[in-house]
């Protein structure tokens, strides 16, 4: 065995300790051989002239809802959103990599993925959503170009729930699209897509138990010019939105997931005594690929949600081919409940 062998061997078996491996440069892709996220386009040719003065944390109207927040104490209970986990350039460039969309961090999450992923959404593309849903650099999006296409994960992902949800409900039907409900909404990004691809849905309420992430919404809801159609709501005023419509679906996409056990049970409770027939949820992937309900402390909240009346009617795959599941971006698993009461 020659010297550059043998300190290779001594070498893997150290980096082995540590979950590393020496791997020869020329079998990597220029995007495996850098760590680094991508902020090219944290710029300010991708902010509306009007954003710096309003994404501050120092805006009245952010302050207000702090406040207000505060007051929730087992609802805002997160595993994750402290007070300083969205920072102020995130505020600004709310739709870079960050708390509220993972774009560029992770082993799915690259050129080779987000290209798997376009092609796979193409494939199943029959409402030609690809031409519908254009996409944009605004507020840092990370994008990526094919086909002459910009696409992004925000895209992608919200193109691939549509789906889903109108396979198993039918989203042209009126009996299931008049109120929608989303609960983690973060900057609203499920509302915006779901509006444009289908302008017979009514009302999509996009709420969050993050004062912050509220405050963004009503911003970016705004920006997008969906009107009334699209509707932050705040925690304090839910209670009255959920008595004064009727809402037909709720959405919870990588929120309970970070949520706690009491938190994910105090929506629960609204989700049950409102009678809201069915429940799309949709965990963060984590170490097990989405293929259960935990919460990142490892508690499976599934029984939570059966103990308040729903059953699980669909559990599948977020792309429906084994390989393209485990190659592509951001895999993870869709689950749809439904009421027992309806």
């Amino acid at each position: 065995m020659s010297l550059k062998n043998v300190l290779l061997k001594r070498l893997d078996k150290i980096l082995g300790k540590y979950h590393y491996k020496a791997c020869p440069q020329k079998l990597l892709y220029p995007w495996q051989c850098s760590a680094q996220v991508d902020k090219s386009q944290l710029q300010e040719m991708n902010l509306p002239v009007h954003a710096k003065s309003y994404l501050n944390p120092t805006h009245p109207r952010l302050l207000e809802l702090q406040e207000r927040y505060a007051r929730f104490q087992k609802a805002t209970e997160s595993l994750i959103w402290t007070p300083d986990y969205i920072k102020a350039q995130d505020l600004l460039f709310f739709r870079g990599d960050n708390g509220y969309i993972w774009q560029s961090r992770g082993n799915n999450m690259n050129e080779m993925s987000y290209t798997l992923a376009y092609y796979y959404v193409k494939s199943i593309d029959s409402l030609d959503l690809l031409n519908k849903l254009r996409e944009d650099k605004w507020f840092g999006n990370i994008t990526f170009q094919l086909e002459g296409k910009l696409i992004s994960r925000d895209l992608l992902d919200s193109i691939l729930e549509i789906y889903f949800l109108h396979k198993h409900l039918d989203l042209s039907s009126s009996a299931v699209t008049g109120n929608i409900l989303d609960i983690g909404a973060g900057y609203g990004r499920l509302a915006h897509r779901l509006l444009r691809a289908f302008p017979n849905i009514k009302t999509c309420f996009c709420t969050d138990a993050v004062a912050i992430s509220t405050f963004i919404c009503e911003y970016y809801l705004k920006f997008r010019n969906l009107g009334e159609k699209a509707v932050a709501v705040p925690l304090h005023q839910i209670e009255s939105v959920l008595k004064e419509n009727k809402i037909d679906m709720a959405l919870n996409i990588h929120s309970f997931s970070e949520c706690s056990k009491p938190a994910i049970e105090w929506w629960l409770d609204k989700l049950q005594r409102f009678g809201i027939p069915f429940l799309l949820v949709i965990p963060n992937p984590m170490n097990h690929g989405g293929k259960h309900l935990l919460t990142t402390e490892g508690i499976n909240f599934t029984p939570i949600i059966k103990q308040h009346g729903y059953d699980l009617v669909s559990r599948e795959p977020k792309y429906n081919d084994p390989l393209v599941q485990k190659y592509a971006m951001a895999p993870t698993y869709y689950y749809l409940f439904k009421s027992r009461s309806h």
